[in-house]
């Protein structure tokens, strides 16, 4: 499968000089199977680009699966600019967390309508199905592709996501935190073995400290996550919207690989095909 990166920070888009070179949008990931399905995970800001590749790439129909990870706003925003979701002929399944008392249709569709935007929900003409999920269910894509779900630990809830498709094992676990010292089973669970883990890389060591109960993780949180579920390569992801370009390849990177030297960066347009073919993967 191939994994492409389309938004990569965190809470607010940062286009600038200074996130040119690692991205300024919000989170965003296509998957592409081995049977052709599009796997679209999270719809920030970075999905409106990776709308108008497909409508560019697939001129007739569009079919495909939108994993959302939670509702925080930046993993729903650029929904409203998904170009496919406007065309009667696509269909998409968009997938989400089961909430007691709310249901995600009615969230997506609360963010489109007056007075924030020109339009409302029932605009998209598309053929969208939504489906809530709960921990530990499990979903099939196509015909050769099996996502796992699981709660994450963060304000509101979370879900994490694990991608089996061909032989590669791709897990995504954004907006996440872990316990003092310890390293969350579930996510153990999740990414046990996997090719490549897409973690929360969202604070500085110091910010992870005096922001403790925001739900988010520090690199180092990160590289050990990935240390325990023995993956081949880990991704940092869902960066500070504070984080330089600077700081991200100088300071964050330098120091994870000190400690799991397959790390790497999640960068606007990356482009990986797991499995890999070595246990080092894309790091040289």
């Amino acid at each position: 499968m191939l994994v492409r990166f389309w938004g990569v920070r965190g809470t607010i888009p940062v286009p600038g000089p200074d996130t040119i070179a690692i991205g300024g949008n919000t989170s965003c990931v296509a998957v592409l199977t081995s049977d052709q399905h599009i796997i679209i995970i999270d719809a920030g800001s970075g999905i409106r680009r990776l709308g108008q590749e497909l409508v560019q790439e697939n001129p007739g129909r569009i079919v495909g699966t939108i994993l959302i990870s939670h509702t925080h706003w930046d993993h729903i925003q650029g929904f409203p600019y998904f170009t496919p979701a406007f065309e009667r002929n696509n269909r998409f399944v968009v997938v989400g967390q089961k909430r007691v008392g709310q249901r995600l249709e009615a969230i997506l569709a609360r963010q489109i309508v007056e007075p924030y935007l020109p339009f409302d929900y029932k605009t998209l003409s598309a053929d969208l199905h939504v489906k809530e999920v709960s921990d530990g269910e499990m979903i099939v894509v196509g015909d050769e592709t099996v996502v796992h779900v699981a709660n994450l630990n963060h304000p509101g809830g979370c879900l994490g996501f694990r991608i089996e498709n061909d032989g590669g094992v791709l897990t995504y676990c954004t907006d996440t935190t872990h316990a003092e010292g310890t390293v969350e089973e579930s996510i153990v669970k999740l990414a046990q073995g996997a090719d490549l883990l897409i973690h929360d890389s969202f604070f500085s060591l110091a910010d992870r400290q005096e922001f403790a109960g925001w739900g988010h993780s520090s690199w180092l949180e990160a590289v050990r996550a990935a240390r325990a579920a023995d993956v081949k390569c880990l991704a940092l992801f869902h960066y500070s919207p504070d984080a330089s370009d600077e700081y991200l390849e100088q300071e964050m990177l330098v120091k994870a690989r000190e400690i799991f030297p397959n790390t790497i960066l999640s960068r606007e347009g990356l482009l990986l095909e797991l499995p890999f073919d070595n246990n080092r993967g894309p790091v040289k």
